[in-house]
């Protein structure tokens, strides 16, 4: 779980990031002092949104679960440990 909300924070954080890069390369002064103005920061949020959306809806899209049989758990068969499946 904690490796879930770390990829969606980091995929939400990528056009902040991205955007600082940018101003760093034009050669600002201070790229977090631009980055204070309410202009672009609303876009970089929607942009991240997005980001963790389609994220979301590709992790739901192709998750390799199966969907449906019987779960069979460990069990001992003659003193060897036989793992779980899915039947």
């Amino acid at each position: 779980m904690i490796r879930l909300v770390t990829i969606q924070l980091g995929l939400f954080l990528l056009p902040f990031a991205l955007y600082a890069l940018w101003l760093a390369a034009r050669r600002r002064a201070s790229p977090l002092a631009a980055m204070r103005e309410a202009g672009p920061l609303a876009g970089l949020a929607i942009a991240g949104l997005v980001l963790v959306i389609l994220s979301l809806i590709g992790l739901a899209a192709f998750d390799g679960g199966a969907a449906g049989g019987v779960y069979v758990p460990d069990r001992f068969e003659n003193g060897r440990l036989v793992p779980g499946r899915i039947e």
